[in-house]
């Protein structure tokens, strides 16, 4: 091979290796409140449909005019499912969980900034509604079933249990935990001054609703 031609190589080589790396960066999604305004990525490749769905919503508009209807500062700030006047949006059918997957994959956990879906206590209820965190909230973190059937070892809160049927630990609620599916990247004052925000009871909600609503004004695909 001559020396033009390896020049050539790498070049053809380093063109795609940028490509790839372009087709991989995280898609961005900028909100843009009454607070004011923060980015957030989400990762794909760590939990596609739950991505996929949470984009749908910000494609179809759904959050704008939503508000942030459940703000608790050492816990997390809720929003995404209810407007101004409290009237809950319709949705479309819940999204599959994905949170044991996303944190077998290498996905984040429930920490500081980390974007999560909110549900009822049904795993697999999930729809438009969304958190992000405010604190290590590792008590939300989806637990990873280890491989076997029976399991030979499996740890839970502090407990140890061997030989358990798979079948038993795959069909326990507890154990799914919450589907972290992105962080925020910039704006992190803003959820802050979110978090601090003065709570009472409003609507059809008996506490923790900023006293001045806070509004999302859009949310849009930046990336």
């Amino acid at each position: 091979m001559t020396v033009m031609t390896r020049r050539a190589a790498a070049f053809t080589l380093s063109l795609m290796l940028a490509g790839a790396a372009w087709a991989q960066e995280a898609p961005k999604v900028k909100f843009a409140t009454t607070a004011g305004d923060f980015v957030v990525e989400v990762y794909p490749d760590k939990a596609p449909k739950t991505v996929e769905n949470f984009l749908q919503y910000v494609k179809d508009k759904h959050y704008d005019g939503t508000i942030f209807h459940r703000v608790i500062e050492n816990f997390m700030i809720q929003g995404g499912g209810y407007d101004a006047k409290y009237v809950e949006k319709p949705t479309r059918p819940p999204v599959a969980h994905e949170g044991q997957e996303a944190l077998a994959k290498g996905g984040p956990r429930n920490v500081v900034g980390t974007l999560a879906m909110a549900r009822t206590s049904d795993p697999n209820s999930a729809s438009s509604q969304f958190f992000i965190n405010v604190r290590d909230n590792a008590f939300l973190d989806p637990v990873v079933i280890p491989p076997g059937d029976p399991v030979p070892r499996f740890e839970f809160q502090g407990r140890v249990y061997e030989n358990v049927a798979r079948s038993q630990l795959t069909k326990s609620p507890q154990l799914y935990g919450y589907t972290v599916f992105g962080k925020v990247v910039s704006g992190m004052d803003v959820v802050n001054k979110i978090k601090a925000t003065p709570t009472a009871g409003a609507g059809p909600f008996p506490s923790d609703v900023p006293k001045t609503p806070i509004v999302i004004n859009s949310a849009t695909i930046i990336q």
